[in-house]
């Protein structure tokens, strides 16, 4: 029983990778796809590389403010290297960088595992509230036009298509509510939502919450800007509004929960919400795939040299 949910666990976001790299890529020309990574301008690439890294070392300042209340020093090298680490940890299996990051800053800080765990829950919780907030800046300034893609798509569809959209979304809530069923999830969902209010509440605790604000407003900050810097990479994607762009980072965004590191589904979710301000499925992809690459590329090398550096300059430690 255990190990087939650890199996599901493990596999089930795989599988949802490649079946995405599949559907993305089935009615495109992959010679046409391979001509926009020849045509980008790498200048931009970079930039929103930079941007993105930003951000990495912000949320690794900004974790000394949960740790201090609870009497404990974070050094804000390890901070760093930990967090990097934890990214690349979470392209293996998703959220396992979570419990590694509390784990190694443990190790080298001397922080109790628990209490490095709840404070990364903290964080959590303050990341979902963040990104709930651009999805309604976002909904709020774009409503006429996603509201007007709705309609457009119920008046042009006819009864079959809209019986088969029907059942696809009736067999996908139906198989969304056996596996919590199944497997207990609501659960993880009680524990979630504690975590949540708990995390709220130590923000309101900490004497230096504004420093905390002000680092959680600049981190997501940047996370929209590598989204929006990337794009002029693409002189296809001049004419897309930075609103525009801030509904595909969105979706992007929480479309990484469903795959290893979003592979697959992040490039098809980028593709799917500019298709709908006219944007050619080609350009939307390719543009998907730098995104996806240039974040992993840098996860992937930060992220390795810092679980490379992380025990020579804590041998005392670990002594």
């Amino acid at each position: 029983m255990s190990t087939n949910k650890i199996n599901l666990k493990n596999f089930l976001p795989i599988f949802i990778g490649v079946f995405c790299i599949y559907y993305s890529f089935k009615d495109i020309s992959f010679s046409e796809f391979k001509e926009y990574f020849t045509k980008i301008n790498y200048l931009w690439v970079f930039v929103g590389i930079f941007v993105g890294a930003l951000s990495h070392i912000s949320r690794s300042y900004r974790w000394k403010f949960l740790i201090e209340p609870l009497g404990y020093k974070l050094g804000f090298i390890n901070s760093v290297l930990t967090v990097f680490s934890a990214y690349l940890i979470n392209y293996t299996i998703p959220r396992a960088g979570d419990i590694a990051r509390g784990t190694m800053i443990s190790k080298y800080e001397n922080i109790p595992f628990e209490k490095a765990i709840g404070t990364i829950v903290a964080e959590r919780a303050v990341d979902v509230i963040s990104i709930l907030v651009i999805i309604m800046i976002g909904l709020i300034i774009e409503f006429d036009k996603i509201s007007n893609k709705l309609t457009d798509f119920l008046e042009q569809s006819d009864f079959s298509t809209l019986l088969w959209s029907s059942l696809i979304v009736l067999f996908i809530v139906t198989s969304l509510y056996l596996i919590i069923k199944r497997f207990k999830f609501y659960k993880k969902i009680k524990l979630f939502l504690t975590g949540l209010i708990d995390g709220i509440t130590i923000i309101f605790r900490m004497k230096k919450r504004n420093q905390f604000i002000l680092h959680s407003v600049f981190i997501w900050v940047m996370y929209v800007l590598m989204f929006y810097f990337t794009s002029k990479a693409f002189v296809g994607l001049n004419q897309v509004s930075f609103f525009e762009l801030m509904i595909s980072f969105t979706l992007a965004a929480l479309s990484i929960m469903f795959s290893n590191g979003g592979i697959g589904i992040y490039p098809l979710a980028v593709e799917e919400s500019l298709g709908w301000y006219g944007v050619q499925s080609t350009i939307g992809l390719a543009f998907g795939w730098v995104m996806w690459l240039s974040q992993t590329l840098m996860v992937v090398i930060f992220g390795g040299l810092s679980l490379f550096i992380l025990p020579f300059i804590n041998r005392s430690n670990s002594k």
